[in-house]
Order: C-alpha cells, then structure tokens, then sequence
C-alpha cells in the first residue's frame, strides 16, 4: 500500500503497513527500532496515537474520511512526535493516521487541506 499528497503530488510513503485491527492500531509501532525512509503505519478508524514505549520520533498525519474518489482530507499534522511523550491530542473528525518517518511531512509539503489518497 502507498500514501499519496493528491494536492502537492508527492509521495508519502511508498511502502505502508495498515494496522486494521483495534490490537495492531493499540501496538502501532511499539517494539519496533526505527521507520526506514518510505516507510509508514496506517492506523484506521482512529482519531489519536500514543508515544508510550516508542523508541524513535515520527512525524503523523491526521486525516478525515475517504471521498467517493478516495481521497482523504488531512486535517491535522504533527512534526516529530517524541517517544515517551504520552498521548498526541485527539483530532476532531480523523478517520485514520499515517505514522511517517521524521520529516516525511515536510518532504511532501503536506499541510491541513490538502487530500491524501492511500493505494
């Protein structure tokens, strides 16, 4: 699976893993040394993330529900999300969080508004 910014036309995440299941949403990345470069973790059905036992930064990206065409409004990005933080506040109206290596948002200059297509 693939994330895609459809506004700027970049790339988000050439290889992501989709955590469907309320288990593998709650595990999320934990355990996990690091997120390779093109990497990512789709979280569905979720409107908030934890830090809790994580042992590198990522950047997250907060996204509504899918459109007729797929898209995805981003509705809220956070930069370098610390481990051991606690919990990233929630975000009104998210169906879902991409978990992206550090400075995958500013590598596709994505912001709130723009519409992510995941394939």
């Amino acid at each position: 699976m693939t994330a895609g910014n459809l506004t700027r036309g970049t790339v988000l995440a050439d290889r992501l893993e989709v955590a469907a299941s309320l288990w593998t949403r709650f595990l999320g990345l934990m355990g996990r040394r690091a997120l390779p470069a093109g990497d990512g973790l789709w979280l569905e059905r979720t409107n908030g993330i934890h830090m809790f036992f994580m042992r590198f930064r990522i950047d997250a990206v907060f996204v509504g529900k899918a459109a007729p065409d797929g898209g995805r409004p981003v509705l809220s990005v956070h930069r370098g999300l610390r481990p051991w933080t606690g919990m990233v506040p929630l975000v009104r109206g998210a169906a879902g969080v991409l978990e992206l290596p550090v400075g995958a948002i500013d590598a596709s200059a994505t912001a709130p508004g723009d519409i992510v297509r995941l394939g």
